[in-house]
Formats: structure tokens, sequence, C-alpha cells
């Protein structure tokens, strides 16, 4: 049976070691930030020192990180250690950047699975990812019973990239939805309609998307702004879709209007704060504020 390890025990991270442990597995970890061990310490869990050194004891390591860079860095780190044979790349790098890693890989030997995830923190917890896999079927093969603890596989592609592909649009649409419903609910309720009510319409008609059956109702009309992603990811993400549209040679200025909206949250708001958050730029712009019943009852 091979060894699994685990970088990057973060929001994301975190839940889905959880997962691989409620299923009878034992991932070696390591993350940069030891406090995201604590819990999983306590538990008598296997904590390493470094990547390279999960990567010399480790066969199949997935890593969930922040940033194309690091994912990059801790591949080369993972690849040095000299054990693991197949990387699993749950983040979000971009289509460039899966494919460079991939190269980096296979010169020592090492495979790439390209599986950025959707379906967020919830999704986490609950083993109800979608998982958007570019690569080799014979490295999917590896993998998959693993995979399966986390959700549901779509094999996009038979080469790293395509996943990526896949999820920088997914998160462009998911990023206009929230974007957009914002400003329309903002709307709604400066006219004088009831947050509760516009929410329940749309998503009983054809203006409802991921931001009205889940954000408003989990997030935004309680208040509660916890949905775990935040806007600095978001506006990454963005970016990472405007780049590789560039590069098809393609203009998308949706997408460009949508990117400026996210630039103005991470400036006004601030990079770190949660996502869903979003709306409070067009809240300020109309001078008032979005909540229901129990968002108000907590005066957020």
């Amino acid at each position: 049976m091979d060894a699994v390890g685990f970088v990057g025990i973060g929001n994301m991270g975190a839940p889905m070691v959880a997962r691989l442990r409620d299923a009878g597995h034992d991932p070696l970890m390591f993350d940069a930030a030891p406090e995201n061990l604590e819990r999983f310490s306590a538990d008598g869990a296997r904590i390493l020192a470094s990547s390279v050194e999960l990567g010399a004891l480790a066969d199949i390591v997935f890593v969930s990180l922040p940033s194309p860079e690091i994912v990059r860095e801790v591949a080369f780190q993972l690849a040095e250690g000299g054990r693991v044979r197949l990387v699993v790349d749950l983040s979000t790098t971009g289509p460039s950047m899966a494919a460079q890693v991939a190269r980096d890989l296979a010169d020592k030997g090492v495979g790439l699975l390209d599986c950025p995830v959707s379906g967020g923190v919830a999704g986490a917890r609950s083993g109800k990812l979608a998982l958007m896999v570019g690569g080799s079927k014979d490295d999917l093969a590896r993998a998959q019973p693993l995979l399966e603890i986390f959700g549901r596989i779509f094999h996009v592609g038979l080469v790293p990239g395509m996943g990526q592909m896949m999820k920088v649009i997914n998160n462009l649409m998911s990023a206009s939805a929230l974007s957009v419903s914002s400003e329309g609910v903002t709307m709604a309720v400066k006219a004088g309609l009831d947050p509760e009510m516009v929410v329940e319409v749309l998503n009983a008609g054809s203006g409802r998307s991921s931001a009205t059956l889940d954000k408003f109702p989990r997030q935004i009309l309680t208040g509660s702004f916890d949905a775990g992603f935040s806007i600095g990811l978001m506006l990454k993400d963005v970016r990472l879709c405007l780049a590789e549209a560039q590069a098809l040679g393609l203009q998308l200025p949706a997408c460009e209007a949508v990117a400026e909206i996210w630039e103005t949250a991470a400036r006004k708001i601030g990079p770190n704060e949660d996502f869903t958050r979003i709306v409070q730029v067009a809240e300020e712009a109309a001078g008032i504020v979005v909540r229901g019943r129990e968002g108000r009852s907590r005066g957020t």
C-alpha cells in the first residue's frame, strides 16, 4: 500500500486530512504554519519537519497550497526527498504553472495529477467536492481510491493543466455570480424589498446561482461571512483566468469587469477577508446593509 502524505493543512487541507484519517489512513503531514498541525499532533498524527523529509517517506503526496509559486517550490522539495512517485495538486495554480510543475517533476521521475477542487470548506468536510483532474489514466488509477474520499472525480483531460483550466473557468463564473448578485440584491434592498424575500424569489426563478443558493443564505444574510475563502484568493483565480484567456488570444470583457470589482474589494475590504464580504462594496455605494433577521440580530 502506498504511503500517503499531505502538505498544506489550511482551511481546505485540514478537513481533507480529517477525511483521510476517518477513512483509516494515517497521512504524513507538513505545514509551514505549526499552529495548523496542533489538532492533528494532539491526535497522534505523524508530523514531519519539512516537505523534503515528507517526500523521503511518502509515495503519494497531496498538496493544498495558496499560490502557484509555493506549489512549484514544494513540488521540487518533495521530489528532492527521493521516494515520492506521484504528487496530487489540489490547489489552484493555473494551467501554465501546472504544465511547468509537471515538466519539473517528470525530470525527476515523479508524476503529477493536476486536481483542483470546488465546493469550499463545507464540501471538504462532507466529502462532496468536485475534483477536476488533469493527468494520465495510470496516475489517476493510483490515486483514485484516495480521491474518492474527497468527492466526485471528473477526469477532464489527459495532461496536467486541463484540470486547472476547468477550475479557473469555474471560479470566474463563481466570482461573477457573487459580484453581480451582491449588486442586484443590494439594489433590491435599496428600493425597499426584503432581502430574505429577494433571495427566495431569485432561487425560485432564473436569477438563481451559487451565490443566491449558498453564499447569501449562509454567509451574507446571516452576517457570518465565514465561507473560508478569501477575497485575495478569489482575485488570484480571476487573474489566472484572464492570463489564460490572453494566452489563448481571447478577450473576455466580462471577466475584466469582474476582475476590477474584485480588485476594488481587495483594496477597500482587504485581501484576507472572507470573499463573501464583497457585498460590502455594493453596500457602501448604496449606503445600506443587506442582512436578514439573523444578521440584523447579530448587528453585523
